[in-house]
Formats: structure tokens, sequence, C-alpha cells
């Protein structure tokens, strides 16, 4: 039999295997140990919240479970930056590649017999197993650095409109990319698939836009309490309110930066960072006539959104999520990469908007 493996891919020994053969063995109690914590956590005012890209943890959709581990310690490195800062954080993050390949996986064990799950509870499926890394992840790296701050994981159930013109013109692209041959074949299978941003042909699903985050109470609680939550991860789980005020799921994928602009709205945070692949948002984008954006108003992203600079399936998501939450009364908002974003959140690198 295999050896199991641990998060990193080292082996790890079975005492169970041949059982017949090997003494029994009376397990010793479980010893608990507690990691001295140096820095003592004070509640402040400085509530931000991190938007974290999908393709942070596994940018193709083809990284094993080790390598998107690996990927996850080391995007932590910097949200560690950010709470040495003393911030209130709460951390959203994207799943199109993930939820792609959950659903892919779905599909191809149907005709064995396997029920098939619906897109909401597959989203909630990645949104726990995705969590579950950043959360680990996270809290290891606090221990190293002896840091006293929690971090919890909320499955997150975003409220839509079950009447969403997305439902019925989807739009958010998810998993592999695939090469133009293979097209025809997959639109064959039912799916709605087309060119995404210039990157290559991707499978869109529906994508509604979020209007409130169902526990935005206990997030905002936690966060203002110094505990770091990460909530609507990959958007969140799609849900529309019934008459008598319960709740149905959608099959649906959220845009996580739409998602985290409401929940920066609803937790009452003053700062809004999207983190992505590029360093900043741009003018005429791979065009000879770039021009990086330093800092700009409400009124020139709107501006600049009209006239077609960013794109509708990378940066223009990420703007749209800035324009909604400075409406909404946010304080500012941070677009940069991964690397600079303690920088940015200094004000020396990044696209930084404010109302003016």
């Amino acid at each position: 039999m295999k050896p199991s493996t641990s998060n990193d891919g080292t082996s790890i020994k079975n005492s169970n295997h041949h059982v017949n053969h090997v003494k029994k063995v009376v397990p010793s109690p479980i010893k608990l140990i507690y990691y001295p914590l140096t820095e003592k956590y004070m509640p402040n005012n400085k509530t931000a919240v991190v938007a974290l890209g999908g393709n942070a943890i596994g940018a193709t959709g083809k990284e094993d479970i080790h390598q998107q581990f690996a990927n996850t310690r080391q995007a932590v490195q910097t949200i560690v930056e950010l709470i040495k800062e003393g911030y209130n954080l709460a951390i959203s993050h994207g799943n199109g590649p993930q939820v792609g390949n959950a659903l892919l996986r779905v599909e191809r064990t149907f005709p064995d017999g396997i029920p098939a799950l619906p897109l909401g509870v597959i989203v909630a499926d990645t949104e726990g197993g995705m969590g579950y890394m950043i959360e680990q992840s996270l809290q290891n790296q606090l221990i190293r650095e002896k840091i006293g701050r929690e971090v919890v994981t909320i499955v997150t159930q975003v409220v839509v409109d079950k009447d969403d013109p997305s439902i019925l013109n989807p739009s958010k692209p998810i998993g592999p990319y695939y090469q133009p041959e293979e097209v025809e074949a997959l639109q064959k299978r039912g799916w709605v698939v087309r060119e995404d941003a210039g990157r290559g042909y991707r499978r869109f699903v529906p994508s509604p836009i979020p209007r409130s985050i169902v526990n935005r109470r206990t997030i905002k609680q936690l966060v203002h309490s110094g505990t770091i939550v990460i909530a609507a991860g990959g958007g969140g789980v799609p849900v529309y309110a019934k008459n008598d005020g319960s709740y149905e799921g959608v099959d649906a994928v959220i845009d996580k930066d739409r998602a985290s602009a409401v929940l920066a709205r609803d937790i009452e945070a003053q700062t809004l960072l999207i983190l992505t692949s590029v360093e900043k948002a741009s003018l005429n984008y791979k065009k000879p006539n770039q021009k990086d954006l330093d800092r700009i108003s409400l009124a020139e992203a709107k501006r600049y959104l009209a006239e077609g600079h960013f794109a509708a399936g990378s940066m223009g998501p990420k703007i749209e999520a800035a324009i909604q939450f400075l409406e909404y009364g946010g304080k500012q908002v941070i677009i940069t990469s991964l690397e600079k974003a303690a920088a940015a959140l200094k004000g020396e690198a990044g696209t930084i908007l404010n109302v003016s």
C-alpha cells in the first residue's frame, strides 16, 4: 500500500499497515503545545479586505495539491507583512482554476453513476478547501513569527438576484485554458466556451452581481476583534432570498473582486486591496503607448472604464469593484501585485483609487 503524504509531499508512515503482524501499541496522551507569543494584539480602526487572486494558489489549474500548498505558503508572506502593520483583515480569494477543475471531475464521474453536484455546492467545496490551505499556511507563519492573531475560514453565502441577466448570459471564465481546435467539441457538450481576454479559450458560467453578505455580522465582529477571517472565497456561495426570508442556492460563480467590495462595505473596512498579476492598472494595456496608473479618482476610473481601457475578463471587474466600493463610502482601493502589497499600502506602489 502506498504511504500517505503530508501537504508538502513528504511521506507519512501508517502504523495500521499489516495490523495482524505488529504488536498492539497503546497511544500516549496527546500533548498540547502552546507557542509563546511576543506580540499582543490591540484592537484598532485600520480595517482592510485583501482580495487574493485564485491564480496565486494555482495559475494553470494543473498544479497538484502539494504545489498549491507551496504557492499558498508563498502568498501568505505578504499578508503577514500587513498583519505586522496592525491591520484588521478579511481575506477573500478567487477560485476560477479550482472550481473549473472540480466541475470537470463531477461531470467525468457522472457516467459512472456518481450523483452530480450542482455548481453552487462545488463553489462551497472549493471555498472550504482553499480556505483551509490559506488558513493553515497563515497560521503556521504567524506561529513562526510569534504573532498572536487567530485565523478562521467562513464558508460565506452571498445574496444575488435570481433573475440576474448573467444567469442566461454566462460571463465568468473558469477552469483550464483550451486550444482553438478544442472549442467545437466542448461546445457540443453544451458548454459556453469563448476567448478569455486574449489568453486562450475557457469555459464560461453564470456570474450574478453580489448584493450582500449573509454572514456579515459574524465576519464583522470577528474582524474588528482582531481575528483574521477568510471569507467570500471564490466570490462566496451564491444564494437568493425567498419571499419568506429563507435562502436558496444558485448555480453560478460570483466574481471575487465584486464580492470583496460588498464584503468590505458590509464589515465597514476602509481599504480594499485587490491583488493581481500586475503591479498597476494601465491604459492602453500591452500597446506601445501603455500608461501605468499611479493614482486616479473615482471620476477618472469611471471614464477610463467607459472608454474600454480595462478588459472584461481581467482588469475590468477589478475597476468595477473599486468604483463600487468607493461609491459605497470606502476610503481607498489599491490594485497591485502580491509582491508589492505592503509597499502599496504605504503609497509606494500600485494603482491607488480615491473618491477625489
